[in-house]
């Protein structure tokens, strides 16, 4: 798929398509929806910011706006190498000394009219945001100095980035806190919500096994440890896995243990409840 911007051919990225679906905190999908709203013609939709823990469900929150307003996501992952151009336009060179211009997802769904989803935005340097800064305002444009145009976003382009809440990230500059507005914090959910979670991404999972995760998670939670429902995930499968290949009834019996020890490591086991027996 193709696009000519001031006589240049862009080549465009293919939208992605993630098995997600938002579960629970419906309270977090109205405050997204409501930032991309445009109330009036005078109106731009807004440019938010979800900050939480990794593991916690931001992307999977944005992907499942995005598809509920029907639109096509594009996911780009944020990293410390992340280039200006990388953001927007990359010449590639073809046969006989030729360019071709391969605009990045977040061109691509400006273009198309997508939704980008840049993600873990905080591990980028301030001189990739700076690229940006026209586009996070009402000018709504970029401009690639590699391909030589200005590019506008497309009337239903949205933008959201993720941004982990930890200390391996950069501090943004204030122009660019200002521009993503509103920050939406995605906190560890509630009892029930985490255990509807892990029953949406684990249907084949037993009940015992999910409650027992539940459980955990909750104790680590009250904690303020940093392990999150995909970590709940994660052990639940594992030690799902090692219960199916158990030869004795003892590697049975501890195959929650074994999971907890190589997926989260020694120190998550003072969150086991004594109470309740390990093969639960």
């Amino acid at each position: 798929m193709t696009a000519e911007i001031e006589g240049v051919t862009l080549h465009l990225a293919h939208p992605d398509e993630l098995p997600v679906r938002w579960v629970g905190q419906e309270e977090l999908m109205r405050q997204l929806l409501a930032a991309w709203m445009v109330v009036s013609e005078q109106d731009i939709p807004m440019s938010p910011r979800l900050i939480g823990k990794p593991g916690v469900g931001k992307t999977t929150l944005a992907y499942a706006a995005a598809k509920r307003m029907g639109r096509d996501v594009y996911i780009m992952q944020a990293t410390l190498d992340t280039r200006p151009e990388d953001l927007l336009v990359t010449p590639v060179i073809e046969g006989a000394g030729r360019l071709r211009y391969v605009a990045s997802p977040l061109v691509s769904a400006m273009i198309t009219g997508g939704i980008i989803i840049l993600d873990e935005g905080n591990r980028m340097s301030e001189k990739s945001w700076a690229s940006l800064a026209p586009l996070l305002d009402n000018r709504r444009y970029v401009e690639s100095i590699v391909a030589g145009v200005k590019i506008r976003a497309h009337d239903n382009f949205r933008l959201v980035t993720t941004m982990n809440d930890d200390a391996s990230t950069f501090e943004l500059p204030e122009y660019i806190h200002s521009r993503l507005q509103p920050q939406i914090l995605i906190d560890f959910p509630e009892k029930d919500e985490e255990l509807l979670i892990l029953r949406e991404n684990l249907p084949f999972a037993d009940d015992k096994t999910l409650e027992y995760v539940t459980d955990f998670l909750q104790m680590a939670h009250a904690a303020d440890e940093r392990y999150s429902v995909r970590d709940g995930i994660n052990l639940a499968r594992y030690a799902l896995k090692l219960r199916s290949l158990a030869t004795s009834q003892e590697q049975e019996r501890t195959a929650m243990l074994t999971a907890l020890r190589e997926t989260l490591g020694e120190e998550a086991l003072r969150y086991v409840r004594r109470d309740r027996p390990v093969n639960s």
